[in-house]
C-alpha cells in the first residue's frame, strides 16, 4: 500500500483539445505529395512538416499514381469456354509470349501448358484427362 496520500489525489487535469479532423483539399493534398516525390526518403519529412501521419502520406501517393497505360493487357485470371470445333485445326497451341496455361478438370486433375504445344497432341491430352485415363 501507498503510505503516501497525497500521490492519489489529482491535484490538476488538463484536456487539451486537438481540433477538428483536418479536411484536406484535392489541391492541397496534391501539392503534400508532389513535395514528397521531390528527393529520396521524402516521405517521413514531408509527413512532419505537415502534420500527417506517413501512412496516410503514402495512401494519397497510391490514390494519385496513375494508372497503367496498358490496364487492359495485365495478366490475370480469364475464364475460358469450351466450344465445338469449327474446323480442322493445326498447328501450335499455347500462349503468346511467356505465360502458362492451366486447365483444372472436375474430377480433380490438372494440367499446366507452358510455351507451344502440337494442337494434335494438346487434343489428346485434354481427351485422356478428361476420361480419367490419364494421371
Amino acid at each position: 500500500m501507498d503510505s503516501d496520500r497525497r500521490s492519489a489525489q489529482v491535484e490538476r487535469l488538463e484536456v487539451v483539445d486537438t481540433g477538428r479532423r483536418r479536411r484536406w483539399s484535392e489541391d492541397e493534398k496534391l501539392k503534400i505529395v508532389l513535395e514528397s516525390l521531390q528527393a529520396p526518403r521524402q516521405v517521413a519529412a514531408t509527413a512532419r512538416r505537415y502534420g500527417v501521419s506517413r501512412s496516410l502520406l503514402l495512401r494519397w501517393r497510391r490514390s494519385f499514381r496513375p494508372e497503367p497505360q496498358d490496364a487492359a493487357h495485365q495478366a490475370g485470371f480469364v475464364p475460358a469456354m469450351v466450344v465445338a470445333e469449327s474446323g480442322p485445326t493445326s498447328g501450335l497451341v499455347g500462349p503468346a509470349g511467356i505465360g502458362a496455361i492451366e486447365i483444372e478438370f472436375a474430377a480433380g486433375a490438372r494440367m499446366r501448358i507452358t510455351g507451344t504445344v502440337d494442337a494434335a497432341t494438346l487434343k489428346a491430352a485434354v481427351a485422356a484427362l478428361a476420361d480419367g485415363r490419364l494421371r
